[in-house]
């Protein structure tokens, strides 16, 4: 039976001790500032993302890795004789997914599986994980492939948005919105549904308020895997410390990962944007 190879797309937001663990490999998607292009986590890391912001004043755009790319990347994995499991950003966000597809319709049948994971984040980095845990234990592809697919409508993902700015610069709320959240100090709480994100709570004062809101519905909530992950970009370190010893606390037999958002997903939420994920039962 052929060995299972796990890939990805770099908005998974995993750490990099994490995907050494479980030996999956990343196609990098592109942040450009102008002329400049850079590869996410190679060429730039979040906080030169900011820095880059604050000096250029403006919002970089984002694009999603070519076919060719994906292409090569599954070459290398395809002459060593493994199957392929691709896993990527919603959709409905990114043309990762499709780019992905047509670089996989170059192989053979049934070599290549390509998911999608409607969803970003550790959203995607959560089936990630349990895919290459699905190849640890001997499956094939194919069945890795089904059980994950299956999983995927199961993934909670929950963001408290720290500053409505980079939403509203990128064209995802209004300037009404903008308004409203920065004058009456609104923070809302972003999920994905159907591989969209939508707006799931909105919490007014303390962002204190929002992150117990987060540990309450984690609470109530039926966590099947064995991972709960606590994502954040720059500047929530002590947040996510909050929510992991919250959590701990409720889950003490489950593993309290805390990673850092990639810059992808940093340009479009800001700073100090911090979730909750895992996948239900």
């Amino acid at each position: 039976m052929r060995k299972v190879k796990i890939i990805t797309d770099s908005t998974n937001d995993l750490s990099a001790e994490l995907l050494q663990e479980y030996d999956i490999d990343v196609v990098p998607l592109h942040v450009d500032f102008g002329e400049e292009t850079y590869r996410d986590g190679i060429d730039l890391i979040p906080a030169r993302l900011f820095q880059l912001v604050e000096e250029k004043k403006l919002l970089p755009k984002t694009a999603a890795p070519s076919p060719y790319a994906y292409a090569e990347c599954f070459r290398e994995y395809f002459d060593q004789g493994q199957d392929i499991i691709v896993i990527t950003i919603s959709a409905q966000m990114s043309s990762s997914y499709q780019n992905a597809a047509l670089a996989a319709s170059e192989f053979p049948q049934g070599r290549i599986w390509v998911i999608d994971s409607q969803n970003l984040s550790t959203g995607i980095g959560a089936l990630v994980i349990t895919a290459a845990e699905y190849a640890r234990q001997g499956l094939k592809a194919e069945e890795i492939s089904a059980k994950i697919r299956d999983s995927v409508a199961k993934v909670h993902v929950s963001f408290v948005i720290d500053t409505l700015e980079y939403l509203y610069k990128g064209g995802r709320c209004n300037v009404l919105q903008n308004l409203m959240g920065s004058v009456l100090k609104i923070r809302p709480t972003i999920g994905v549904e159907n591989g969209k994100m939508l707006v799931v709570d909105k919490v007014r004062g303390e962002k204190k308020k929002a992150l117990d809101k987060l540990i309450e519905n984690a609470r109530r909530d039926s966590v099947d895997s064995k991972q709960i992950f606590i994502t954040h970009s720059l500047g929530s370190e002590e947040e996510a410390i909050y929510l992991k010893c919250a959590l701990q606390d409720i889950y003490p037999y489950k593993e309290i990962l805390i990673t850092n958002a990639g810059c992808v997903i940093s340009s479009h939420c800001g700073q100090k944007t911090i979730g909750v994920i895992y996948i239900r039962k």
